[in-house]
């Protein structure tokens, strides 16, 4: 008996050990290329403003549509293992971080860890933060601090076990996670180095468009291949020239990540549209420029469920602006008199749009995606953004249609502009819907 003891001891003893090894963290400050929009000259205020926009906080730590304040949190996240809700980042001392110190907030960021000493899990991505500099890290927290307070009580994670177990994700960090400083790579040019401290730690591209393992941590091999998340595709932005945006011109990247629409390639919406609205169009020309040298350079993959872009749908092609092409009407007929009726006017029957550019849905990846994700979530919320003094706008149906109406629509546009056979059921819209 004594002796099983001893084992036991000895088996926990290095058990601790090996756990609190692999957690150490990287003590490192670390060094950040200079960004345009944020000088090491400009005041610290000015700094952790553009950086706070550049890392799109307030995207998820807002509820949206004027019903939370920014900020104060309380945004679900909902995950195959339940939902986790964004916390209260305001610096509100008794429901915010208003008592958070210096190496706190940097903590949180670099290794995942509240400063109570509890676990964060990875839906804030300090996976990628960690790469951050201390002193932006701090720029970040300056400008947090300077904005008003808001009292709101942070939401519990609804989770069940063992996932609820937040001192758990110390083997997940161990296994998934390494809290390591940005390192420039002397032998590429300074702009490629600022693109990639923007895409990797500021902007965390990865985290929505690289596809996770059975773990749910992100698949490095895979990197931005594209991913589903919270009911949209987020897609393949490799330097894949048929299933990525190898084929994209660099303006035409830059125009997509500034203005959320480039001509002939894609209109953003959903997360995308938020990122653009609340964070891309923010950067600095020269920003912006960085950001596509270094995605221009991400190794080509073709992820899985790739998109084959038909950017000449003939069926689209034959159709004039004012009238549909009678051959797509078979089979879609319930769906042909639902775009008829709520969406002609505004995309036309070719595709170009009219009004707006951003209502042109000819050569887009989500027309061409027989799954259908971003189209039924576009026909079910519509979308509303604001860029460069521009509203964005289309309605959403998700009241006035059934899920048998979108489905039918959803089917109808893959058709009609992206000459593919739609696989949307009612049933997989009646999903979408709960997301």
């Amino acid at each position: 008996m004594k002796r099983l003891f001893n084992v036991l001891v000895a088996v926990f003893v290095v058990g601790a050990a090996l756990y609190f090894f692999l957690n150490r963290t990287d003590k490192s400050e670390g060094e950040a290329p200079v960004l345009a929009g944020a000088p090491s000259a400009a005041a610290l205020l000015v700094r952790g403003e553009y950086l706070t926009k550049a890392a799109d906080c307030i995207a998820c730590h807002t509820v949206p549509g004027g019903k939370g304040q920014p900020f104060a949190g309380g945004l679900p996240f909902v995950l195959p293992f339940g939902t986790i809700y964004s916390s209260n980042i305001t610096a509100d001392p008794e429901t915010g971080i208003g008592k958070w110190s210096d190496d706190d907030f940097v903590r949180a960021l670099h290794d995942g860890v509240r400063a109570d000493g509890k676990r964060l899990y990875p839906a804030f991505p300090y996976t990628s933060y960690t790469a951050l500099s201390r002193n932006d890290v701090l720029a970040i927290k300056a400008y947090l601090f300077s904005l008003p307070k808001v009292s709101q009580p942070n939401r519990e994670a609804d989770l069940g076990f063992p996932f609820n177990q937040r001192w758990a994700m110390g083997f997940w960090n161990a296994a998934f996670f390494k809290s390591s400083r940005f390192e420039a790579d002397a032998s590429k040019p300074p702009a490629w180095n600022q693109g990639k401290y923007l895409a990797t730690a500021l902007g965390h591209c990865a985290e929505c468009h690289t596809p996770r393992n059975f773990a749910f941590a992100m698949d490095a091999g895979n990197n931005l291949a594209g991913e589903s998340i919270q009911g949209w595709r987020a897609y393949n932005i490799t330097s894949d020239a048929k299933n990525g945006i190898g084929a994209w011109s660099d303006a035409e990247i830059a125009s997509y990540l500034t203005t959320g629409h480039a001509e002939g390639r894609s209109s953003a919406s959903g997360p995308m549209g938020e990122a653009v609205e609340h964070s891309l169009q923010y950067l600095k020309p020269e920003d912006a420029s960085a950001l596509v040298s270094y995605l221009r350079t991400v190794p080509a993959k073709a992820g899985k469920n790739p998109i084959e872009v038909d950017a000449k749908a003939p069926w689209a092609v034959a159709a004039s602006a004012a009238a549909p092409a009678a051959n797509t009407a078979e089979g879609h007929e319930q769906g042909l008199r639902l775009f008829a009726a709520a969406c002609a006017s505004c995309h036309q029957w070719n595709g170009q749009g009219q009004q707006s550019t951003n209502a042109s849905l000819l050569g887009t990846r989500g027309v061409n995606d027989p799954d259908g994700s971003n189209v039924t979530q576009m026909i079910l919320q519509g979308v509303k953004m604001r860029v460069r003094d521009q509203e964005v706008y289309m309605p959403a149906f998700g009241k006035a249609y059934t899920d048998t109406e979108v489905a039918a629509l959803a089917n109808y546009v893959i058709a009609q502009f992206g000459n593919k056979q739609g696989t949307v059921t009612p049933e997989f819209v009646a999903k979408q819907r709960a997301r």
